[in-house]
């Protein structure tokens, strides 16, 4: 039987807690898991962020439809064209935002930068664009059940709500 120095195999060794390493194998700049009122933060700031940028977008893209509206004289054909065309609007702003940001190499969206978080995988990395699209996708599921998978945030021990179970990410609080 031979010796085991690790703090890992010493019953009596003070508890560890999980260590989250950069890709160059180092200690990263994280401190722990961001709870459920910092990520509430965050995304109350992405929404006024995404609101605004949609509105001015939604603006630019309405005058286009009015001026096609105006010529072509049908005003049915205008509205559904309007309506379809603001719907696929939204989803892109919120894929470009949320997807685009937390898969970049600040890994944060701007609300998430303002309350000093990232989003990682569960090995502290940064998430690709397809995992961090999926995590967007995933928040439908976590809305549609009376947004218990937000809540869970506040009640699992790494601070995880069910779409991050789901795309396998944390959200990590920066130094």
């Amino acid at each position: 039987m031979s010796y085991d120095p690790s703090p890992q195999s010493n019953p009596y060794a003070a508890p560890q807690s999980d260590l989250v390493f950069d890709e160059m194998g180092s200690k990263s700049q994280f401190v722990g898991y961001a709870g459920f009122w910092r990520r509430f933060g965050a995304l109350f700031i992405d929404n006024i962020v995404t609101t605004i940028v949609s509105m001015v977008l939604g603006f630019m893209v309405g005058i286009i439809i009015g001026i096609i509206g105006a010529a072509t004289h049908n005003e049915q054909l205008v509205q559904s064209i309007g309506g379809i065309v603001g719907f696929v609007l939204g989803i892109l702003v919120s894929v470009a935002y949320f997807a685009g940001m937390e898969s970049s190499a600040s890994q944060a969206t701007l609300g998430k930068m303002a309350m000093g978080v990232k989003v990682t995988d569960l090995n502290g990395r940064r998430i690709s664009f397809g995992k961090a699209l999926g995590r967007l996708a995933s928040k439908i599921v976590s809305a549609l059940i009376l947004y218990i998978g937000f809540i869970m945030v506040a009640f699992t021990e790494k601070k995880q709500g069910l779409h991050d179970m789901m795309a396998g990410t944390l959200v990590m609080k920066v130094r």
